[in-house]
């Protein structure tokens, strides 16, 4: 049973039903929600919904963006994922307009180097469009280095939060006078020195460099936690995994002592852990953001589950302000009349090679069905 759409569909009714409608940055509006908990068996298939198409691809490729530490979208942009080309040309929008007023009011000292790479006509300072802006970060790197970068949004904060000293935990450069945390490095190495800590833990929200970033994280950090496994559950795990006989009938392994059963497992390097990842998230898009969100660390808890050789067991999400826009309020009746298909399996096609090192095409989805997409605005 597909239950993950089930819950999807009753939080798109709770809303409908209970939420109350709020202003927002956007000028939209919404109706709202606050504190919701989603619970999701990774055995029970991979957190995909299935009530709408989601664009898997695009997903991926923004998560293996984050696990890079980058915070460009060139690389984005380049793999044909376009989710944040908005916040990049509202940044550089932005700075168009400040450029302009200073020349009405007769500033342009340093500017001249400027303009004919930001506008598209810089005798008349035309504005570049949205479609001009996003092929000038695939073609010309040096202009994609300036105006593509987000600030120190989920990437950098993963892999490069800022330390107090160069010594710091993870520290990645000894170039400045401060240090980097690796924090996602660091959970790899605390997962396997010491599995049952309670500060397996990553954070997004570096106050010290909010204002510095085009979007504050809405999902903005993710605790993991992780358990032994007893023999039985290792012997189910393998049934699933192996092709052996020795495998096929519980009752076949009646005769042995556990010592040799345990033997067995690790000959054939079945897990002796599961991992679970609760992500939390303070503003949530309910119909466009976050079944992203759901699929995007069910990935996550799958990479760092193969990272250190355990189970992905349980994915939770605790949410804040749970919101539909108000432009979204039709589409949301439109999936909650749809009944789900079963979820689909996730394979690899190849080893992993590290946290950081994979290509969107590593992972493929079998046997995922889903309805037609529903289109809906896009507010930011």
């Amino acid at each position: 049973m597909n239950n993950l759409d089930k819950q999807y569909k009753d939080l798109l009714k709770s809303i409908l039903d209970y939420g109350v409608e709020k202003k927002d940055r956007t000028g939209t509006g919404t109706k709202s929600i606050f504190g919701y908990t989603i619970r999701h068996k990774m055995s029970d298939g991979f957190p995909l919904l299935t009530t709408k198409k989601m664009a898997w691809k695009t997903m991926v490729t923004e998560l293996l963006w984050f696990l890079r530490g980058d915070t460009n979208i060139k690389y984005l942009v380049d793999n044909d994922c376009h989710i944040w080309d908005g916040d990049a040309f509202k940044y550089y929008t932005k700075k168009v307009n400040e450029i302009i007023d200073g020349y009405k009011c007769g500033d342009i000292m340093g500017m001249q180097d400027h303009i004919e790479k930001l506008f598209s006509d810089s005798d008349k300072l035309t504005p570049l469009t949205m479609d001009e802006f996003i092929n000038k970060i695939k073609t010309d790197d040096e202009f994609a280095k300036q105006w593509g970068d987000l600030g120190p949004i989920y990437g950098k904060q993963w892999r490069k939060w800022v330390g107090q000293d160069q010594t710091a935990k993870g520290s990645l450069s000894a170039s400045t006078t401060f240090g980097y945390v690796d924090q996602i490095q660091n959970l790899i190495n605390d997962l396997k020195t010491n599995p049952d800590s309670r500060r397996l833990m990553v954070n997004a929200w570096n106050v010290g460099e909010l204002d510095q970033m085009v979007l504050p994280p809405c999902h903005y950090g993710f605790q993991v936690y992780t358990r032994e496994l007893d023999w039985k559950e290792r012997v189910e795990i393998a049934r699933n995994i192996l092709d052996k006989e020795i495998f096929s009938e519980y009752g076949n392994l009646s005769p042995f002592t556990t010592p040799i059963i345990t033997y067995w497992l690790n000959q054939y390097n079945i897990p002796k852990r599961t991992i679970s990842l609760m992500w939390n998230q303070r503003s949530v898009d309910t119909f466009l953001g976050l079944p992203f969100n759901i699929a995007s660390y069910g990935l996550l808890l799958h990479i760092i589950a193969n990272e250190v050789d355990m189970i992905p067991d349980e994915l939770i999400g605790n949410l804040g302000d749970t919101h539909l826009y108000l432009n979204h309020i039709e589409q949301a009746k439109e999936q909650i009349g749809r009944e789900p298909f079963d979820l689909p399996q996730l394979k690899t096609d190849a080893k992993m090679d590290g946290i950081c090192c994979n290509v969107p095409d590593d992972f493929v989805l079998e046997g995922y069905q889903s309805h037609p997409t529903i289109k809906a605005p896009l507010s930011n």
